[in-house]
């Protein structure tokens, strides 16, 4: 199977688009070992510790993100400049990722033979 991307672009609990890329990458993963997923712009919210869907009448799947370890996923990149655009500290974030600037993140996308977008 061919390296695939999974890039989450857009903010949790606006759409379905975030639980339905996480429930890509899940499956996706029985099929595939090599996988990897980015967080750019306002997908850095994805992965945002402490919040609190059920206040917007949204179901909790930001803990889901834990599972990518479980599955193997451990190719789980973030945009540094993002994260910095939206104040949001590292530390804050869900689970361990790698952070990269724009650049290195481009050219980790680029070798993916294929890319979904959520």
């Amino acid at each position: 199977m061919k390296s695939l991307g999974f890039v989450f672009h857009s903010a949790p609990h606006g759409s379905s688009s975030g639980r339905e890329g996480l429930d890509a990458v899940l499956a996706t993963s029985a099929y595939s070992e090599d996988i990897k997923v980015f967080f750019i712009g306002d997908g850095v919210f994805q992965l945002l510790a402490g919040q609190q869907p059920e206040q917007v009448l949204c179901r909790d799947y930001i803990a889901t993100f834990k599972m990518l370890e479980l599955y193997d996923i451990e190719q789980v990149y973030v945009c540094r400049q993002s994260l910095a655009e939206r104040g949001i500290d590292p530390a804050a974030l869900l689970i361990d990722t790698e952070l990269l600037s724009a650049e290195a993140l481009s050219a980790q996308l680029h070798q993916c033979q294929r890319v979904l977008s959520f």
